[in-house]
Formats: structure tokens, sequence, C-alpha cells
């Protein structure tokens, strides 16, 4: 009709990890029963020595994990010893995604770690590997497909040239059934970023003799499609980011009870666990302190003035309850602490970092330990969501 301007209506859109999809396209039922899995190799590159390796990934679907693999040969020759950050912290995982910097920080030791902890159906019982110069069979994080060639934290290793596979799990999503944390990816604005940080070979053997390291590190990532219904896509809520971060303190281990306030708190964010090792020994020599009652004492989390909600006797009173949790005796080996808040109800005992203030980590290591160099290496898992960091 002359004279009457018409208005056009944009539909309205909502952001889901800071990308712009019609708000109608968010149906989480819809997307589940419409949905294929794809499973691909992104990339493979060989491994040299090179001190960093960076991943871009495709831009499509929606993506849930990420699976790092290292398949090739260790050579030993002459007199060589292992360190205890072999096999597994040969590598460092760094993720960046839709401009939300390194939400995933994490070694690759604590990538295994963290598996165990939300996948308690996976066991390492009855897979052999030799720590410290003796065979281990639980609590080696070890899957029975993997090899690690030479033994972890070891001295005297026999030369020669040895098979070494394998594999880390990046949890890109919180939880790969409900996809919370998964990221929207099919869109050219969408940007997506794996970074290997890989350690020098001198942190991963020491000794007179030489230790070479060759094979292909290959990036593989599961991703799930967005279908198309009624002319329009279809996506999960996606609102929420899954993050990984990874500290490290040395200037306040000692004997006796310490506190260690929490990096990263803040509003908007949920913690699902705190999990980690106390480091013992300088440079080379440097390797986790066991989960025991000689090592440690009290184990403990806290915040405010002085809210002790749980404690932990002591090491051993610890590791048996991460047994029992994990299937996996954690501790033992890898001397490993967690304060877990999602293994068994997320919704019932996660922490809120906006109203559980100054949330710190107390650790107890007993007097009678000899502590040289000491540091706390520790990784906090949590959910927030997108703009909020």
């Amino acid at each position: 009709m002359a004279g009457i301007a018409v208005q056009e209506r944009n539909a309205p859109q909502t952001y889901m990890q800071g990308i712009a999809v019609p708000a109608e396209a968010v149906n989480p039922e819809l997307f589940f029963k419409l949905t294929r899995r794809h499973t691909m190799l992104e990339r493979s590159v060989p491994y040299t020595g090179q001190s960093q390796e960076t991943f871009e990934l495709r831009k499509s679907d929606v993506l849930s994990s990420i699976l790092v693999r290292f398949s090739g040969q260790v050579t030993i020759s002459g007199v060589v010893n292992s360190t205890a950050r072999w096999p597994y912290d040969l590598i460092t995982a760094r993720f960046t995604a839709n401009g939300a910097s390194n939400i995933i920080n994490c070694s690759g030791l604590k990538l295994k770690i963290r598996d165990v902890m939300k996948n308690s159906d996976l066991t390492d019982r009855g897979v052999t590997q030799t720590y410290g110069n003796a065979a281990r069979s639980q609590g080696t994080l070890a899957r029975a497909g993997e090899s690690w060639g030479v033994g972890s934290n070891s001295t005297a290793l026999a030369a020669g040239t040895y098979d070494v596979e394998l594999e880390w799990h990046v949890p890109v999503a919180e939880d790969e059934r409900d996809l919370a944390g998964a990221i929207f990816l099919a869109t050219s604005s969408s940007d997506l970023t794996l970074t290997l940080d890989l350690r020098p070979i001198s942190e991963l053997f020491t000794g007179a003799g030489t230790a070479n390291l060759t094979g292909n590190i290959q990036v593989i990532s599961t991703k799930f499609s967005i279908p198309v219904f009624n002319s329009s896509i279809v996506v999960p809520d996606l609102s929420l980011f899954h993050s990984l971060i990874q500290s490290r303190v040395t200037n306040t281990i000692q004997n006796g009870e310490t506190e260690h306030r929490l990096i990263g708190q803040g509003a908007g964010k949920s913690l699902l666990r705190v999990f980690g090792q106390v480091y013992n020994g300088a440079g080379a020599a440097s390797a986790p302190l066991a989960m025991t009652k000689q090592n440690f004492g009290k184990q403990m989390w806290r915040y405010g003035n002085n809210e002790t909600p749980e404690e932990f006797i002591d090491g051993h009173h610890m590791r048996i309850d991460q047994e029992r949790r994990y299937n996996s005796d954690v501790g033992a080996l890898w001397g490993v602490f967690c304060h877990d808040f999602a293994h068994e109800n997320v919704f019932r005992d996660t922490v809120d970092l906006g109203t559980t203030a100054e949330l710190r980590l107390v650790t107890t290591v007993q007097n009678s330990v000899s502590l040289a160099s000491p540091a706390l290496e520790y990784v906090t898992e949590t959910v927030f969501f997108a703009g909020q960091g």
C-alpha cells in the first residue's frame, strides 16, 4: 500500500561462545536425535625434537574432544636414566577457542589423571609398566594399547630401540553425553587452535649416554554433525566453556600445613575438581611424593575465614578414597590428590567460585619428609558461561 513503510524483522539471535546463531536453532533434544558422531584425523606431523607444534582444527560441526597420539621409537645408548616426566609429560596441551585463550592449559600427565577421574570405567589394572626400576601392574594410568618403551623414573636403562605408543585425551566438553562445554565450529568466524608444547629430551632422560626419540604426532577430533530441520540448523546448548588450567607453586611448600589460594577464582565459574601432585627433588631428580601417611598428613580445602568442608586425615585416607572413586590407585605411584565435586553429583556438589570466596588448597607434608626444591602442581577444572573468564 502506497505511503506505508514496510519494516523487515530480523530473526532473533543468541550468542553461544561468542558466535551468533538463530535463537530457534537451540534444541538439545532434537539435536541429539538427529546428530551423527564424526571421528577424524585432523593432522599428522613428524616429531623431530621440536619444541612446539600448532594445529588449527577444521571449522565444521560441534567439537567434543581431541585425541593426541604419539607413535614412534626411543633409542637408548650408553648410560641413560629416565625422569618422572617420562613418558606422559612429553606434551603440554594449550587450547584456544572462539576468543577464549588457553581454556585448556594442562600437561600430559594431568590429562591422563583427569581421564581416569572422569571415566572410572577405565582401568589400568593388569597393565604392566616399569616405574622406579620396578614392574607395576596398577596405578600407572597406562592402557593395554600403550607402550612406554622404557620405564619411568628409572636408572641404567638397557641399550636398544623400543616402540613407544602414547595417547592423551583433551576433554573439550566436560561431558561427551550432554556436550557441556563443546565448541560450535560451523561458521567462518570460529577460531580453534591446539598448541602442543613438547618437553625437551633433556628433561625426559639424563646420563652420560644418549636417548633419541622419533615418531609422529597425530591429532584426532571427535565432532558431532549439526543437523538441519525445517530449513534451520539445530544445535545443543553451547553456552558454557569447559576449562582445565594447571598452575605450579614453588615458594610456599614446606613441612607442616600450608595453604595455597587457588588461581583463577571469580563469579560465574563452577569448580568441578582440583587435583595435582607435590614434586620433590631438584632438576631431573624431581618426582611426585607418593600419597601415603608417611609423606602426607591432613589434606583439605577451605574458603572464607576458616570454613573447612572436607578433610582427609592423612595421605593414605585420600589414596583409598580416590581408588574407590576412580578404579585406579592414582595416589600410590603418581602421588595424586584430588578434591572432587563432580564425580557423584555434579549439581549438588560443585563449588560456586562467585560465592565461595578465597578458596584455598591445604596440603600437609609430614615433618619427617626431607624436602629439596619442592613444588606443588595442581589443576583447577571449571565450567563457566561464555563471555566470562
